[in-house]
């Protein structure tokens, strides 16, 4: 009840507005793209709040040292040890397969720039657990930001990401020049 007034009162006052399909209405993986600021994080915790969703979020381990963790723990987050990365996706796959739900919010796109690609890390999750990817966004150009379409990923990388470009081409993110276009090494090694 808290989150969902701070995040009606942040809607009011924001520049942005919030133009989001509805939520999905099970455990599904979160993308939020393009992340290109770290105030992507304050849009997010607002779309998810007034939204009323139940989210987890990844985040490098280093954000959650000293006095941040459990404020970050408290806010869903799920650190990651970025030198055994891969290890993320067997405990998400964990939870999931035992019942917890949420929706779990993934930047594929990284940190914030210096990438050439996005992470596979949000598309292994979502198979391996069953889950549908809701497309999140932030776009400087319209001041929009939301939830777009839910898909069900076939397991086809190309025509899954091709699917997951064409929603976010005309979308900038908050820093537009920090902008990482969406595809991911497995495609560049079948190509």
């Amino acid at each position: 009840m808290l989150r969902r007034l701070v995040a009606r009162a942040f809607w009011r006052v924001s520049p942005w507005t919030l133009s989001t399909a509805p939520a999905p209405d099970r455990p599904t993986v979160l993308v939020g793209a393009p992340h290109t600021s770290n105030w992507d994080f304050v849009l997010m915790l607002g779309i998810t709040w007034r939204l009323d969703m139940d989210v987890r979020w990844l985040g490098k381990d280093g954000l959650f040292a000293g006095w941040r963790g459990p404020l970050m723990r408290a806010l869903g987050g799920i650190p990651v040890d970025r030198s055994d990365a891969g290890r993320v996706v067997d405990e998400v796959v964990k939870r999931v397969r035992t019942g917890e739900v949420f929706g779990l919010v993934v930047t594929p796109d990284g940190t914030r720039g210096g990438h050439a690609r996005w992470k596979s890390g949000f598309y292994r999750i979502a198979r391996e657990a069953g889950m549908p990817v809701t497309l999140g966004y932030v776009d400087r150009t319209t001041m929009t930001t939301g939830l777009g379409p839910t898909i069900e990923l076939t397991g086809d990388v190309t025509a899954d990401m091709d699917r997951i470009r064409a929603f976010y081409a005309d979308k900038a993110g908050f820093r537009p020049e920090r902008r990482v276009e969406p595809r991911l090494r497995e495609e560049t090694r079948r190509a």
